[in-house]
């Protein structure tokens, strides 16, 4: 039993098999991960999915790191569950990323697909109201679990229930194309919390918008921040140092713009991408002299729309080379592996960084750069990034959606004076570290057992 409990889709911890038969167990890195890892500080556990065979089979054989349980969910009801309505259907809703004409289709196998959400959200909510002291602080992560709070309230009154969205929360109209009933379950299903938190006052009002919601439980803002001294210490290791060296030498002392992102569909790295070609058409005068870093990790390649996107960003990037590119001057360095210690060497060289997201639950990566950037960079900011409220009056705003627009920030952040782009970063930094993510778990769980 436990005081404090935690719950997400992917925990602490996974497994893999080795040749042996024998298990490895991995810890999971980043700031999230950091900051739910509070939890043990308070005596309290982890409940997440069993995601891969490695994962099932430690929970078969009775494998448990201290202070983490694993649910063993059936493989087709978390497939309908993750990929067929967290990722495919709630995602797309909360970032407003829907080909109207054509989707979404809400069917018969639609309906299927969300009985499976049910059942993978109701597992969740058995195990922690079995595992829950009473009068215990529960806080359920993010859009795979929204219903767990009303289910979680039903099996358990006398508990504490708190659920934190990572991700934007869809504005009522667009919320609106789910069919009611499900709409109606989705938003009771969050309802059934003592607070909801967000990362942005924006995403907080779109939720109390939404015409289904009866009982508004407390809602608050708590915008995650990251961790100044693990991202320096991280970014300062040798390997990293290594690899800065190595980037150095590909740029041959140019001016850089750097983007990190995942190959989601919402980070938007196709315009980027556009408005650094158009910067370079209506700005000759930075051909040569600057390189475009950029870190695209794979994500979700076992969709195929997200294996579509990520070659087109690599056919973008190659169509940009091809077109402005010299014997001595490769324009766009892209990578596509996800390749941490690269990224974080790209930070530390950025002279520019760039952050266009079409929309955003908060984006860490516009903290993160202005943090250990070693001379100070300008950000371009998309005004959709949830970043955008804590960082907008040092960055330099853009639509997303405008490419010119987008080309001329870069323009003007190339172009900015260096103690300018100093103090920016310095502010930039102070913003960026002011919630971090053990302080940010923290002061959830303090309003929990005081509100």
């Amino acid at each position: 039993m436990a005081s404090v409990l935690v719950a997400s889709n992917r925990g602490p911890v996974s497994y893999t098999v080795r040749d042996d038969g024998g298990l490895d167990a991995r810890r999971g890195g980043g700031g999230l991960v950091s900051g739910l890892s509070a939890v043990s500080s308070e005596g309290g556990l982890w409940v997440c999915a069993a995601l891969g065979d490695g994962d099932r089979e430690a929970v078969r054989r009775g494998v448990a790191e201290p202070g983490v349980r694993m649910l063993d969910i059936d493989p087709e009801v978390y497939a309908d569950a993750y990929n067929g309505i967290a990722n495919s259907v709630l995602w797309f809703l909360h970032h407003h990323l829907y080909d109207i004409p054509r989707e979404p289709v809400f069917d018969a196998d639609f309906r299927r697909r969300w009985a499976s959400y049910r059942a993978y959200n109701h597992a969740f909510a058995e195990a922690l109201a079995e595992a829950a002291d009473p009068g215990a602080a529960v806080l359920v992560q993010d859009y795979h679990l929204a219903l767990v709070p009303g289910r979680l309230r039903a099996l358990r009154p006398d508990l504490r229930i708190a659920h934190f969205t990572h991700t934007p929360w869809a504005s009522p109209g667009y919320l609106a194309m789910l069919p009611d009933d499900v709409h109606r379950e989705l938003v009771e299903g969050m309802s059934g919390a003592d607070e909801l938190g967000f990362h942005t006052r924006a995403w907080a009002s779109a939720f109390l918008a939404d015409p289904f919601v009866d009982r508004a439980p407390r809602v608050a803002t708590y915008p995650l921040g990251v961790d100044a001294e693990e991202l320096r210490a991280l970014a300062h290791r040798p390997a990293v140092d290594a690899r800065l060296a190595e980037l150095r030498a590909e740029t041959a002392g140019r001016r850089t713009i750097v983007r990190v992102d995942r190959t989601e569909l919402s980070k938007n790295i196709p315009r980027g991408l556009l408005a650094y070609r158009e910067l370079l058409a209506r700005h000759p005068e930075w051909r040569g002299r600057v390189v475009h870093l950029a870190s695209a990790y794979p994500s979700r390649q076992d969709l195929e729309v997200y294996r579509a996107y990520t070659a087109s960003v690599t056919e973008l990037a190659a169509a940009v080379n091809e077109e402005y590119g010299t014997p001595d001057w490769q324009p766009v360095l892209v990578s596509v592996q996800d390749d941490f210690t690269r990224s974080l060497a790209a930070y530390r060289l950025a002279d520019v960084a760039l952050v266009n997201p079409v929309r955003d639950g908060m984006n860490l990566v516009a903290k993160e750069i202005p943090v250990v950037s070693d001379e100070g960079c300008a950000l371009v900011l998309s005004r959709e990034a949830g970043a955008y409220e804590e960082l907008h009056e040092d960055a330099l705003t853009v639509n997303p959606y405008d490419v010119t627009a987008t080309a001329e920030a870069l323009h003007q952040a190339l172009s900015m004076p260096a103690p300018e782009r100093a103090e920016r970063t310095k502010r930039l930094a102070t913003a960026a570290t002011a919630l971090p993510p053990r302080e940010w778990f923290l002061a959830q769980l303090g309003s929990l057992r005081t509100g």
